[in-house]
């Protein structure tokens, strides 16, 4: 060893103690309000199916029309890849990873809706019965990952429903075996942060009711309107509407075709990937950072039925907006339609499946110290890890290829991916 150096300092340890103890404050509200990514399942998508149209049979319904759409408009993977432009060697995985999904989980997330979607005219038998068939489904293994309903929002003609709609639906599940680990909840159009305020009063009276643990029941935010995203006096409301959820929220879901309206947008041109529609998420993604809720995209109404030619342009359309939505960090989004579940999980697959082997290496690189062509850092490897965990969630990445290529266990690559607060800034230090 060389000489060591001579370590002095200038100042007494009261002062890095006073200092300490003048951020206490700090310290408390940014574990308070930025606890970071919960490190749970994000699914890939969100399916809405109105409330009269629900039955036992949905999601295998879903998954058989799905497949059905390849047998007759993509019949083998060297077709499917022609319509989306994917290359050669990713072909017959995607394909085939595809087929597979679909008959293994067609729907990962799945919201019985008795909002815009609903058409029923028994709403209390409709809520009742979807509680009923939800439960079921768990316990007999047929559901998808994560299930819940879609409630009227807290405007002033609809509340009264809203509020009835999901005290049915939840008592229903109580009765029918409890509040299953998956259940989701989505409030929508909302426009003031006290609109959350009252829905969380909702939940808490509701959980006293029945002596359910505080915080038990947390929700989605759906922001359909611009003074989501912009309030009056100038302020991003949709920052506020996740304080105002007590840490409740779970997720900040974009509308697309309400927002658009909302600002004038003609029919023509409402997508999700209209400049309008990007500010919004930008606002939403902003303000949800760090803050452990997930920002979701909207969907396409483009519908892949009829001809073929017509097929293949709307899963052409729907493959390139999941890809944009994938690149720009939102993991998640609607489909309308079992046409659209092929085009969703190809898109997604392929994201996974074309950075699969960079990421790897770099993430193995940055655990053993080894270096390479790009300087990593801990907030990278967080991304590199997070990209891999999604990946092998989805069903994109198996976790033998990236144990093989990482030299990482699961349990490895998920501590990179959600490190406490503060581990980041000590491992950089």
């Amino acid at each position: 060893m060389g000489q060591q150096e001579k370590v002095s300092t200038s100042l007494a340890g009261a002062v890095s103690e006073g200092i300490s103890a003048s951020l206490a404050a700090v310290d408390a509200e940014l574990d308070r309000r930025y606890p970071g990514d919960p490190g749970t399942r994000q699914p890939v998508h969100t399916v809405y199916v109105p409330g009269n149209v629900f039955d036992a049979g949905t999601i295998r319904s879903w998954g058989d029309q799905a497949l059905a759409a390849l047998d007759e408009h993509a019949p083998d993977a060297a077709s499917f890849a022609a319509v989306l432009g994917l290359s050669d060697d990713l072909a017959e995985d995607v394909y085939g990873r595809v087929r597979a999904k679909l008959e293994r989980e067609p729907i990962e997330d799945l919201r019985v809706d008795f909002e815009d979607g609903y058409a029923g005219q028994d709403e209390d038998q409709d809520a009742a019965r979807a509680a009923r068939l939800i439960s079921e489904a768990y316990a007999n293994g047929t559901a998808a990952p994560y299930m819940g309903i879609r409630m009227k929002c807290m405007e002033a003609a609809v509340r009264d429903r809203g509020i009835r709609t999901t005290d049915v639906f939840l008592t229903g599940l109580l009765e029918n075996g409890g509040l299953p680990d998956g259940l989701v909840l989505t409030l929508p159009k909302v426009t003031y942060p006290e609109q959350v305020s009252a829905f969380v009063r909702l939940l808490e009276s509701f959980e006293k009711a029945h002596g359910l643990d505080a915080g038990r029941l947390g929700f989605e935010i759906q922001i359909e309107t611009s003074q989501a995203i912009l309030a009056a006096d100038g302020t991003a409301a949709v920052a506020r509407m996740i304080g105002a959820a007590e840490g409740r929220a779970t997720g900040l879901h974009y509308g697309t075709f309400d927002y658009s309206a909302c600002l004038g947008v003609s029919a023509a041109h409402q997508a999700s990937d209209h400049p309008a529609a990007d500010h919004a998420k930008a606002i939403m993604q902003v303000a949800a950072a760090g803050t452990g809720v997930r920002v979701s995209d909207g969907s396409t109404n483009v519908l892949p039925v009829g001809p073929t030619a017509h097929v293949h342009e709307a899963w052409r359309l729907h493959y390139g907006l999941t890809r944009r939505a994938l690149s720009r960090a939102y993991y998640q989004g609607w489909d309308m339609h079992p046409g659209h579940i092929p085009t969703r999980y190809a898109a997604v697959f392929a994201f996974y499946r074309e950075g699969f082997e960079t990421a790897a290496k770099r993430l193995s690189a940055y655990a053993n110290h080894a270096g390479g062509d790009v300087m990593d850092e801990p907030a990278t490897a967080k991304a590199l890890s997070s990209y891999l965990l999604r990946g092998l969630q989805c069903g994109a990445l198996d976790t033998a290829e990236v144990d093989a290529l990482t030299g990482m266990t699961r349990a490895d690559v998920e501590r990179f991916a959600a490190p406490r607060r503060g581990d980041l800034t000590a491992t950089a230090q």
